[in-house]
């Protein structure tokens, strides 16, 4: 007789997890982005009523291999992600979640066909503009900052030029949420853990 084990008693902890991004991960800009993209895929995951667990991981875990692996040429099976993706089944990572890293890299080529995937696209882009937008505020934080500024924001083409405008926009589509709406949404998910990710800043939360 064949068993089938559950997801839950497959996943690594939160504790192992974080352990290999610090590993992997000496940048503490990378590292508070994969944290915020963590708490925006445990909120969306309670909002889609998902394991916030395994969510969470996903997203902790999508550029840990970034630093090392930078894939400059953009390779669908060299460096990131496919390189921690590798690195991560050897680990015992479940499939739905590796698929989920592989396909937020456009050029990996992988459908986003769960609603994990097409989380972890919609958010990656997204998470790194509201950090960008809340450091220029006077408050240098996410607590005071609201959808309206980050949309501002992003129709500035000169600003954080290096967040794809085209996937955050493609991402909410994607998702099936309307882009103010999922804005807003990834800021207050960003903000109960804004100390971690250096955005607490003089604000004071209300």
């Amino acid at each position: 007789m064949t068993t089938v084990s559950t997801p839950s008693t497959t996943l690594p902890s939160r504790d192992e997890a974080l352990a290999l991004m610090h590993e992997y991960t000496a940048s503490e800009s990378l590292r508070a982005h994969m944290l915020s993209v963590e708490a925006a895929m445990r909120a969306y995951a309670v909002r889609f009523g998902e394991d916030p667990e395994r969510w969470g991981l996903t997203g902790l875990l999508h550029d840990f291999d970034y630093e090392r692996f930078p894939n400059n040429a953009h390779s669908a099976t060299e460096e990131h992600p496919a390189e921690g993706v590798r690195i991560l089944r050897e680990r015992g990572y479940p499939e739905d979640m590796l698929e989920a890293i592989l396909g937020h890299a456009t050029y990996c080529a992988v459908p986003r066909e769960s609603k994990m995937a097409q989380t972890l696209f919609a958010v990656d882009e997204l998470t790194g503009l509201i950090t960008a937008s809340a450091l220029v505020r006077p408050s240098k934080s996410v607590l005071d900052l609201d959808g309206r500024s980050v949309r501002k924001k992003m129709k500035d083409k000169g600003f954080a030029r290096g967040v794809s405008r085209e996937d955050v926009v493609q991402g909410a589509s994607e998702l099936g949420v309307e882009l103010d709406e999922h804005i807003q949404f990834v800021i207050e998910a960003m903000r109960p853990v804004a100390d971690s990710l250096g955005l607490k800043g003089t604000a004071v939360a209300g």
